[in-house]
């Protein structure tokens, strides 16, 4: 009898962390269905293939609703592992920090919408195929959810605060489902959305240097196998001691 390929659902895989935990995944031999709001592009920057990415826009919750029907249709039943990696993190016209005083309501909902809510909407959606392979949910938040970042804005900043919040919430009631939920926070990781600047807090950090996005896909890649099977509702640093 052939082993079942364990299947993962991805947002946010273009580049960065999301990037790195597709390649992470790939080579540990899981099927990766990734979502996104670009096509697939002609020059696959990453290795699920166009037969499992799905065009979704999780800025609008009508088509993030629709599109779990869609992707249902691809997981015959069961999925191991949702990692809710999608997150943006608008600026100014200059490139500058927009904080709770100059942020557009319009401007907080939209990043709400994609870096919060998308992340229940989908968990929710596949809760049925979760629980029949007592999956994993992971969810990326940032070191900004906990202490003001000089360079995430005030929208970003509470909406992975409250992501963190959620992935207490949804551990308490996807337990009962045998389905785990955490969360991972990183600090500064070598990603293209790095500000300039950056190397200023580098030179505090205990450990002296940026992250790579490989480090953080392999503490996603932890948080979705049986090495953690006793593990639930905890967010894990991944920022060198920048927290302490």
């Amino acid at each position: 009898m052939t082993k079942r390929q364990k299947t993962m659902v991805l947002t946010g895989a273009s580049r960065g962390i999301g990037h790195a935990t597709v390649q992470r995944f790939n080579a540990a031999g899981w099927r990766v269905i990734t979502c996104s709001r670009h096509p697939f592009p002609a020059e696959c920057p990453w290795g699920g293939g166009e037969e499992n990415h799905i065009q979704i826009d999780l800025a609008d919750p009508k088509a993030t609703i629709a599109a779990i029907e869609v992707i249902r249709e691809r997981l015959g039943g069961q999925l191991e592992a949702l990692v809710n990696n999608a997150g943006i993190s608008p600026k100014g016209p200059d490139g500058e920090r927009l904080n709770t005083l100059d942020t557009d309501l319009r401007t907080w909902g939209h990043v709400f919408h994609v870096n919060f809510f998308a992340s229940i909407v989908l968990a929710r959606g596949l809760k049925e195929e979760l629980a029949a392979s007592k999956g994993s949910v992971v969810n990326v938040t940032s070191i900004a959810g906990t202490r003001v970042h000089p360079f995430a804005g005030a929208a970003y900043a509470t909406s992975k605060a409250a992501l963190g919040a959620l992935t207490r919430e949804m551990a308490h009631d996807f337990g009962p489902l045998g389905v785990r939920v955490n969360a991972i926070a990183p600090g500064e990781v070598e990603t293209s959305i790095l500000s300039p600047g950056t190397e200023k807090i580098v030179e505090t950090l205990p450990l002296r240097r940026l992250g790579q996005p490989e480090e953080v896909a392999d503490v996603i890649h932890f948080l979705c196998t049986d090495a953690s099977s006793y593990v639930t509702g905890t967010e894990i640093e991944v920022n060198a001691g920048q927290h302490v």
